[in-house]
């Protein structure tokens, strides 16, 4: 835009235009924002105070943006960011119009000028000066317009800068959307799984409670018993009552055993003597666990035992397998864990004829030895003091205490800190009840640690040599070993 410049052509008479008043004052530095109507007229657009600038509605935008981002869901901020994108759309178009009405400000603005140049060279005088006053003002305000063109072309950028940024995370934000329902869609899945799987662990559960139905009638009753217990023991009176009457239907029941055994032992040896025909030998003891059988004569006319030759055998009480027992050849023998419900019989040979003996039922279990076993088994070593009697089948003369340790893995013989034998489990190794040696055959055992190494040792009670038997067996059983008694090569006691 050229510059208008004082220097006129011509003057014009003072009286063609009226003058201009000096004190004039305009509202605004800046040019009234006009917009064309209808009919090309000119039609002033007031301002109107909620329409907000570009660069306002942005920030506005940004700040509303920023501060609801850590608090808005996927969806929500995907929603956010599309808004977002349709206002920066709207932002655009209104910077086209905006562009639009600065090119016909700049129209106006030169209709303007061209208007003051052609009345500056009508005028002359102070209207003149009015009138160059005019032209500068409006290159003023054509300056001012174009400063605003740019400012409104760097809005446009920002705008369109942010337009790219938000439609960017409006794709990010969509992303986010499918990956957070694909993970939804595996979390549903989860869950439906686990509600399967409870599901059929209520239907096992409630399969387990109908089988487990009886074991809780059964406790139902241990606990009815144990309550009725608790009730009989608010009254002691009766339940002293009820003990003396236990105790002498014990005693009675005891007497009762004794009797029915001494008259099924007298109908036995009546039953024998009329099968034999002869009424020379008996068996003497009490057949049970811890005692021990005697044959003895019963006549003056019959022959001495050590003339005859003994054998006994076990024989099965259901049906009837006769098995003999290894160097079982004495007059006496003690029944060891092994003969229980078994009977055990023996033959006697005298001069090609031969009596056979056998006990009225089968051998009893000693009383109290099952749980007295139990109790010991769950140690891991278990000791017995011992005597020993013989020594590789030749009589031991010394009389002192030696341990035999009884062990899961293997049995130890010491004597003090001395170790005499140690020997684990094998199948050279055999233990077993003495067969004779008299009256102490009850307490005494034979133990072959291995081949060429054996030894008779007496205990100090019955029970004691039974639960060794029974123990070492058990043990060795664990060992996948069967521990047996010796065959009849092996040495025995004597």
């Amino acid at each position: 835009m050229t510059r208008v410049t004082r220097d006129f052509g011509d003057t014009m008479q003072k009286e063609a235009v009226p003058a201009v008043s000096a004190d004039v004052m305009f509202n605004s530095s800046r040019f009234p924002n006009y917009k064309i109507g209808a009919n090309n007229q000119i039609v002033d657009a007031t301002d109107d105070p909620k329409v907000l600038s570009m660069k306002e509605v942005v920030a506005r935008e940004t700040a509303q943006l920023l501060e609801q981002q850590k608090r808005l869901s996927v969806r929500d901020l995907a929603s956010k960011f599309e808004k977002g994108l349709a206002a920066a759309a709207k932002l655009s178009e209104e910077a086209r119009l905006r562009e639009a009405a600065s090119l016909e400000k700049h129209v106006l603005l030169k209709k303007l000028r061209d208007a003051l140049e052609s009345l500056k060279g009508r005028v002359a005088g102070r209207n003149k000066d009015d009138v160059e006053e005019a032209i500068c003002m409006v290159e003023a305000l054509a300056v001012q317009l174009t400063q605003r063109e740019g400012e409104l072309i760097q809005e446009k950028a920002e705008v369109k800068k942010l337009a790219n940024f938000l439609k960017q995370a409006s794709e990010d934000a969509k992303k986010l959307v499918d990956e957070e329902r694909a993970f939804a869609r595996a979390e549903i899945e989860n869950a439906r799984a686990a509600v399967q799987r409870v599901e059929e662990a209520l239907q096992e559960h409630e399969r387990t409670s109908r089988a487990s139905g009886k074991q809780d009638v059964e406790e139902l009753m241990r606990e009815v018993q144990e309550a009725r217990r608790i009730i009989m023991l608010h009254q002691p009176s009766k339940v002293m009552d009820m003990e003396l009457e236990l105790r002498a239907l014990r005693t009675q029941l005891a007497e009762k055993s004794k009797h029915s055994l001494r008259l099924q032992k007298e109908l036995a040896k009546s039953k024998r003597v009329m099968e034999n025909g002869s009424h020379s030998f008996e068996l003497d003891g009490h057949e049970a666990l811890g005692s021990y059988l005697r044959i003895q004569p019963c006549s003056d006319n019959a022959p001495e035992l050590s003339k005859c030759s003994i054998q006994w055998y076990r024989v099965s009480s259901e049906g009837g397998k006769k098995e003999l027992i290894s160097g079982a050849t004495k007059s006496v023998y003690a029944p060891e864990p092994f003969d229980v419900g078994r009977i055990l019989q023996a033959d006697i040979v005298l001069e090609g004829q031969q009596i056979t003996l056998t006990t009225a039922g089968p051998i009893d279990p000693a009383a109290g030895l099952g749980s007295h076993v139990e109790a010991l088994v769950r140690k891991h070593d278990i000791e017995f003091n011992v005597v020993v009697t013989q020594m590789n089948g030749v009589n031991h003369q010394s009389e002192s205490i030696h341990v035999l340790h009884v062990g899961r893995m293997r049995i130890k013989l010491r004597k003090g800190k001395t170790t005499i034998a140690k020997e684990y489990y094998s199948t050279s190794m055999q233990l077993c009840g003495v067969r004779g040696g008299g009256n102490a055959a009850a307490q005494a055992l034979f133990w072959q640690a291995k081949k060429g190494l054996s030894f008779v040792v007496a205990f100090e009670s019955e029970r004691e040599r039974n639960a060794a038997i029974m123990l070492a067996r058990r043990f060795a059983f664990d060992c996948n070993i069967m521990l047996a008694g010796p065959d009849d090569r092996a040495p025995l006691g004597t």
